[in-house]
């Protein structure tokens, strides 16, 4: 599968490829990962940006003209990025991480949640 972006098209790419693509680029570094506080740190400060543009897009709170446009496209990339250099740093791998949660959803919280009737369309919350 494909997509475009600003022109280009590009390989849609796994979580093993993203996670190689991040551990390249950072491999370029002296500095290397940062320290997990330190990512926690990001992780957070990205997690904080990304409620902003929520916000402003979908609350009361709306931005103020000097304010840099963001979009919460770019802040979850940016906190994707981090989860990504935290996982690479502490020798996680993200599709096994994604993999037990799943099977942790469909055995132990199965049952937690009502299930559309067949045939039946789920609203996207947005309605």
């Amino acid at each position: 599968m494909k997509r475009e972006s600003e022109g280009f098209e590009l390989e849609r790419k796994t979580i093993q490829q993203m996670q190689k693509e991040v551990d390249d680029y950072i491999g370029q570094f002296k500095e290397g990962y940062f320290s997990p506080l330190a990512m926690l740190a990001r992780l957070t400060e990205e997690l904080g940006e990304l409620a902003r543009e929520i916000n402003h897009y979908y609350g009361e709170k709306p931005k103020k003209t000097t304010e840099k446009e963001n979009t919460v496209e770019e802040e979850l990339g940016d906190l994707l990025f981090v989860i990504i250099c935290l996982a690479n740093s502490l020798n996680i791998d993200l599709q096994e991480s994604h993999d037990q949660v799943l099977h942790k959803f469909q055995t132990r919280d199965k049952d937690r949640w009502t299930r559309l009737e067949t045939g039946e369309v789920k609203s996207n919350g947005n309605d």
